[in-house]
């Protein structure tokens, strides 16, 4: 059962997502706050595997608390669901920690996929959002292929069968099933590659093997 927190200024919001979430069998919501602040002490409360958090929020905003609610020694990953997709709340939310960013028009369906995903090791990025965060990586990281490359070769070569299955969105349990590995297995050698490829989340791995030209694809997205 994944554990999830909302955390948003508006309670007809908060409401409706909890609805939502709630509807699933596989998701039960274990919290609710109002800004970033109460999401840190609701996090630290109860063990939380998924929060999906608002930007804009008085005291402390959503990209802040991201930061704070992946310092936690229990982290819950963070979905990041606004109103806005602007360049800045994309690129800023992902370096927070981020492992999701949708905006709140996205389909109920899909919102529950990302909460299935994200819980599972992996990203979803509003297709809107991925474009805004690829155009910053590449205007940000020129020429790219070369560093990208250099970096790769950091890797032992089931690190890069790891990260070609990681940037095709694959989960740690399905990257587990694909090589014949442990899931423990997996996540150790997730960990290491973020650490050598010198990136802080799965999304940013995933960009830097599409810009070294591996075979590895560009991250999940969603798809509307």
């Amino acid at each position: 059962m994944i554990r999830a927190m909302i955390v948003d200024d508006d309670a007809l919001v908060r409401l409706g997502l909890a609805d939502l979430l709630d509807g699933d069998d596989g998701i039960e919501v274990v919290a609710q706050a109002a800004d970033g602040l109460g999401a840190i002490e609701r996090a630290t409360a109860h063990r939380v595997d998924v929060a999906l958090v608002d930007v804009r929020m008085p005291r402390m905003d959503g990209i802040t608390a991201t930061a704070r609610l992946r310092e936690l020694p229990h982290a819950p990953r963070v979905i990041t669901l606004t109103t806005f997709d602007l360049d800045e709340y994309v690129y800023n939310a992902l370096a927070a920690g981020a492992d999701g960013f949708l905006l709140k028009d996205t389909d109920p369906a899909e919102i529950l996929r990302a909460v299935h995903l994200v819980a599972a090791g992996s990203a979803m990025l509003h297709p809107a959002a991925a474009r805004r965060l690829i155009d910053r990586y590449h205007r940000t990281n020129p020429p790219g292929a070369a560093t990208a490359r250099a970096r790769l070769e950091r890797l032992t070569p089931r690190e890069r069968d790891v990260l070609t299955l990681l940037a095709r969105g694959g989960t740690n349990a399905d990257i587990a099933t694909s090589l014949g590995m442990r899931e423990s297995t997996v996540k150790a050698h997730v960990s290491r590659i973020l650490t050598a490829l010198e990136v802080t989340n799965r999304v940013q791995a995933a960009l830097l093997a599409h810009d070294a030209g591996s075979s590895a694809t560009a991250p999940t997205l969603y798809r509307g």
